[in-house]
């Protein structure tokens, strides 16, 4: 199948979708800190939030407006600067303010709007500039304005993380746009910190969340800089099915193998955006697994390992050592025999069959100069294979972290 990927691609690349972001304020800044995503269309809706116990006001809101629309809505507000997370009721009436004064200003319902917010954890929204701020964005709605709109939701990210591509589903060409924000804080088990797909695409918001929970778990909870699973992670889809296709009903209908694969290709190029932007990053680290007997074994295999603080630190010492690879491989949680493991980092073998190999200890060092560091286990179990993405760990993200307030 081809994904051609477009030129500048954003949130609003897909017919139909308009952005307006504003700066309301709330970053010390003066930054852009406030979007709204819109479909003057009614489109059908998704979402995926943390899994962490405590959840922000914002995930909370969204959630339940999630479950009284039927799956249907017309529009996305994010802000970032401030998590609006252990804030109480207040927080909560906060966030359904956000919902409610753009709903009125897009003449919709607040439950079609989805709240979005990131930033420091335990501070109050600052509503006396984000209302003002709702309606300057409202009133900035573009179609070109996507590009903006994954500026105004970092935090802190070093580059906005934005992507579109092309598909054709059962003969129509279908767009999906799709940004991101995420640095810190990100190992979701569900998602990553924010993230938007829009699509003009056709489908029913029962298959658009079984699509999107399909797609995350490939890409989005394959990601992990620190370990850390936010109480504001969140991935919203919106569908409005300008596109025109005959629309998908069922995970058989013709077409919908091809927007699942375009659905896991703007994820993927988001999750791995997020690991090589990880806070105080100088190396991408991608793990591959292949070989286990069951994808939830090779999954739990290729993200254990990329998680591991001691293979992320040894990444960022140019130390090629391997035992903390297959340290963190036993303790993962998958099933599999340690007496017939392959390892490999780049294309030097480390490990055969169980047994350690002498390598050339200058030309592993050399490879782990690099900025993007590829390892590869074969487990000789199975069929099944996995890859996840992280990050070195440096000096960098202790600093960045120890005054992240100020």
């Amino acid at each position: 199948m081809k994904i051609s990927v477009l030129n500048e691609g954003s949130v609003t690349a897909p017919k139909g979708f308009l952005a307006g972001s504003a700066k309301a304020g709330i970053k010390k800044s003066g930054r852009y800190d406030l979007t709204i995503v819109h479909s003057p269309t009614l489109a059908a809706m998704a979402g995926l939030f943390t899994t962490n116990k405590v959840k922000a006001a914002p995930v909370l809101v969204s959630q339940a407006n999630l479950a009284s629309n039927q799956g249907w809505g017309h529009a996305a507000i994010f802000n970032s600067g401030c998590a609006n997370a252990c804030t109480g009721d207040q927080g909560k009436e906060d966030a359904k303010a956000m919902a409610q004064a753009t709903a009125a200003a897009l003449h919709c319902e607040m439950n079609q709007v989805l709240v979005s917010s990131t930033g420091v954890i335990g501070a109050y929204l600052p509503m006396a500039k984000i209302l003002p701020g709702i309606a300057d964005g409202v009133a900035a709605m573009d179609a070109a304005g996507g590009s903006l709109a994954a500026q105004a939701i970092m935090t802190t990210d070093t580059c906005p993380k934005e992507i579109a591509v092309t598909v054709e589903v059962a003969g129509k060409p279908v767009t999906l746009g799709a940004m991101a924000k995420g640095s810190g804080m990100i190992h979701p088990n569900m998602a990553t910190m924010l993230a938007l797909v829009t699509t003009d695409c056709a489908i029913d918001p029962v298959l658009l969340q079984e699509a999107l929970k399909e797609a995350c778990d490939a890409t989005f909870n394959m990601v992990t800089v620190d370990g850390d699973t936010s109480t504001n992670d969140c991935l919203i889809a919106l569908a409005n099915g300008q596109a025109g296709n005959a629309a998908l009903q069922k995970n058989t209908d013709l077409g919908y193998g091809e927007f699942l694969e375009g659905l896991i290709y703007v994820c993927r190029h988001l999750a791995q955006m997020i690991a090589k932007d990880g806070e105080g990053a100088t190396k991408f680290i991608e793990v591959k697994v292949e070989g286990a007997k069951t994808r939830r074994d090779a999954r739990l295999a290729a993200k254990s390992i990329a998680g591991s603080s001691l293979v992320k630190a040894a990444v960022y010492g140019k130390d090629a050592n391997w035992g903390r690879i297959l340290c963190a491989l036993g303790y993962s949680g998958a099933d599999f025999d340690p007496d017939i493991v392959d390892m490999y980092l780049g294309d030097i073998q480390m490990m055969d069959k169980g047994k350690a190999l002498i390598f050339d200890e200058e030309k592993a060092r050399a490879y782990l100069e690099g900025d993007e560091i590829v390892a590869l286990v074969e487990l000789h179990q199975g069929e099944e294979k996995a890859a996840a993405w992280g990050c070195d760990l440096t000096h960098d993200y202790v600093s960045i972290n120890a005054d992240y307030r100020s």
